[in-house]
Parts: structure tokens; C-alpha cells; sequence
């Protein structure tokens, strides 16, 4: 299945440009294309793309706020700044952007870009030593409140928490559960010993964590045993993990 791509940009020339480079790359498909950010946000809950080429400054609008807002809709999705404005750089990586394109940008640095998106899967990672973290907490459930009802999670069961369409999503080996609690709410209940926030939109149960890949250019993807879900991992996290498990 193709990667599916949308183009957030003013300028036709641009896009039209951007189009004809990742038309080219038979991994990769223009799923929807916006020259406005309200429009971009209504197409990215349509299309579900994995890749956004976004312009930061789109008719006197920031389009870092627009990427805001799509990363907190999916957070894996891979946000590609296109813009001449080189100031935003420091912000747009705040947002764990996967790149950040100075207009006007070369065919050959676009190929790159999409080169290293198609490679990912293939990517060799860092694989954890198989250890077990011991949790000094008393508590071995959490209470995850529903509308009508009460689920109570064994806490060495969880494998990440990750936070999904407005939603903390908490997933365990067999099953997964819908909460309104933030993270910031779940970390507070959980052993730092054992669980990472590892990025603004994941906490992670080391104990869990069966390879750490390359993601974008300062951030990892963590895969789990016992889930096909996965989790970002940001590059102070990463050294944090290498830390303590050597």
C-alpha cells in the first residue's frame, strides 16, 4: 500500500512541483492537497496521510500552530516543513518535525527526504537487553473510568499509553482502553522506574521495549513485544534508555 502524502502550500508552483517529485517514487501517493490550514486539518482527518509537506507561513497564517494540531490528531504522522522562512527551524523540531525543507529546496533534497521515509521499515535499531525493571509501588492496578463502567488495568501488563484523537488510549498485551485522563494524569500513577514519557504524546513500559529504530532526523520509534502499536521516542529519551540499560 502506498505511503499516502499530503501537500499543505500556497504557492500552485510549489505544489505542483512537490507533486511531480513524489509522483515519482512508486512507494509514495498525493492523497489530498490544501492552500489553506482550516482546510488542511479537515483533509487530514479525511485522508489519515502519513506524510504532510507543510508550508510555515500560508497566507499571513503559522503553519507550525496547523502542525499542532495535526501531530495531537496523530502523532506518528511525519510533519516535513517546506518554507523559506529558516527562523522556525528551532520550533518546528520542538514538534518533532521529520524535516524542514528551506525554499527554494532542490529535487535532490526532496528525494532524500522520501528516500529515508521508504527506508524506515528496513531500518536497523538499537535492540534492548531483555531486563525486567522492578517497581518499588505498592499499587499493581490502575482504574481506567469509563462513561458507564470501571476497568481495572494491571499495571505490569501495560505496554504503552499512547495519547490518540483527543483520546489516552492505554494498550496491554490483550487488550487496549479509551480514557479522558491525560498522560500527565497516568504518569503521576505509574513508577518511573518502570514507565518513560518518551515524548509529548507516549509513555512507555520499559520493560517492554524489544528495538528502538531511527524515525526522523533528533527522534525514534520504539517497537514493544506483544503489540504491533509502536511509540515515538525523542533523541534526550533515547541516551536516557541507552543509560539504563548498560
Amino acid at each position: 500500500m502506498a505511503i499516502k502524502v499530503m501537500l499543505v502550500e500556497d504557492e500552485a508552483g510549489v505544489r505542483l512541483l512537490l507533486r511531480k517529485i513524489i509522483e515519482k517514487h512508486e512507494e509514495f501517493q498525493v492523497a489530498a492537497e490544501c492552500e489553506e490550514l482550516a482546510d488542511a486539518v479537515i483533509q487530514f482527518r479525511r485522508e489519515d496521510p502519513e506524510v504532510v509537506f507543510l508550508d510555515i507561513g500560508i497566507k499571513g497564517q503559522n503553519g507550525v500552530d496547523c502542525a499542532r494540531i495535526l501531530t495531537d490528531l496523530n502523532p506518528k504522522v511525519k510533519i516535513i516543513f517546506a518554507t523559506a522562512h529558516a527562523e522556525y527551524m528551532p520550533e518546528a523540531f520542538e514538534l518533532y518535525a521529520f524535516d524542514y525543507l528551506v525554499k527554494p529546496f532542490s529535487i535532490e533534497r526532496v528525494n532524500k527526504t522520501l528516500d529515508r521515509i521508504a527506508a524506515l521499515e528496513s531500518a536497523s535499531g538499537y535492540e534492548a537487553e531483555e531486563k525486567v525493571v522492578k517497581s518499588g509501588y505498592r499499587r499493581d492496578k490502575l482504574l481506567v473510568k469509563g462513561k458507564e463502567s470501571m476497568s481495572f488495568v494491571d499495571i505490569p501488563e501495560i505496554v504503552l499509553i499512547q495519547r490518540e484523537h483527543n483520546a489516552t488510549v492505554i494498550y496491554t498485551e490483550k487488550d487496549s482502553y479509551a480514557t479522558s485522563a491525560s498522560l500527565a494524569d497516568l504518569e503521576k500513577k505509574l513508577d518511573p522506574e518502570q514507565f518513560l514519557r518518551s515524548h509529548k504524546s507516549y509513555i512507555i513500559n520499559l520493560s517492554r521495549i524489544r528495538k528502538i529504530e531511527p524515525y526522523g532526523r533528533w527522534t525514534y520509534v520504539v517497537r514493544f513485544t506483544g503489540r504491533k502499536e509502536d511509540a515515538l521516542l525523542t533523541a534526550e529519551k533515547y541516551e536516557e534508555i541507552k543509560k539504563r540499560f548498560l
